[in-house]
């Protein structure tokens, strides 16, 4: 059985048990607004609880990407994800690192400037054409997030003719195009939550070992999220039991990082599921 592995600075990390990425949100309007963290204490208060709850990864965010979010120049997304980088690196410097960008310069900056390991893009390169190219450069694995639209318009762009169809041939295209360009490490991520209705995200769920057909990577980002509390009623912040479960779910069938706010479930999630089935979770109703 060929095992799934990811270089990160040179080390070559085996994806046999998944890993917790704990997201870090510099920012003063993502959806959750517990993760928001802004000042200096509270940044490093944020990475000292990831790091001890267990997180392997920090993906660390300087723009919002929830529906309708206000549009933030690059300037901006560059001097918030630094200020933070500039603590981690200060304090920080062996953890894995992970930078939310769509922008390629910005991208350059992150991996160049601060050592940042992996590039994370929410719109798979679609909103920055020269983000491939940048990437395959930098020599860092790569997340690949399916979108339509923008953060701004995604919600008017649902209409699939047939949802997993278009995925999958989504991510055959661009897996190609960069192969290509030389980037080995290429980590999948269906976007949960991004231009889907609630029952949209489901149908994804129930199809999540379909992707085990790319033999790359899986990330699944459903931590909070609008598909758990506008089906359950509530608030992101009522959302966590609904995220363990989905959480549970893609263990099962197929997830190799999950990306959450709560970094001490979701390990215990993976040490649970582990335990119980005692082989390679990706195997498992797949």
């Amino acid at each position: 059985m060929l095992h799934k592995t990811l270089n990160i600075k040179g080390t070559l990390t085996l994806l046999d048990t998944p890993l917790v990425m704990g997201i870090l949100n510099v920012t003063p309007d993502s959806f959750y607004a517990d993760s928001r963290k802004q000042t200096e204490a509270a940044i490093e208060e944020r990475i000292q609880a990831i790091l001890s709850e267990g997180g392997q990864i920090i993906d660390l965010g300087g723009y919002s990407s929830r529906p309708d979010a206000a549009e933030v120049p690059p300037e901006e997304e560059m001097k918030r994800l630094a200020f933070a980088l500039k603590i981690l690196n200060t304090h920080y410097s062996d953890v894995a690192l992970s930078v939310d960008t769509f922008r390629a310069d910005v991208a350059r900056r992150c991996v160049e400037e601060y050592g940042v390991a992996i590039i994370n893009d929410i719109s798979g390169g679609e909103l920055d054409a020269e983000m491939f190219e940048t990437v395959a450069r930098l020599h860092v694995p790569y997340i690949m997030m399916h979108m339509r639209g923008t953060p701004q318009t995604m919600r008017q762009h649902t209409d699939y003719a047939d949802l997993m169809e278009e995925i999958m041939l989504y991510f055959a295209r661009k897996v190609r195009q960069l192969r290509l360009l030389g980037v080995n490490d290429i980590i999948l991520d269906p976007g949960f939550g991004f231009s889907k209705t609630v029952d949209q995200n489901y149908t994804l769920m129930s199809h999540l070992c379909e992707f085990k057909e790319f033999g790359l990577p899986l990330l699944v980002g459903v931590s909070r999220k609008s598909m758990i509390y506008k089906y359950l009623g509530g608030t992101p912040a009522d959302s966590l039991n609904g995220t363990t479960v989905l959480n549970t779910i893609a263990l099962l069938n197929g997830a190799d990082i999950l990306r959450v706010h709560d970094v001490k479930a979701a390990v215990e999630a993976v040490k649970i599921v582990s335990k119980t089935f005692n082989f390679q979770l990706s195997t498992f109703n797949c």
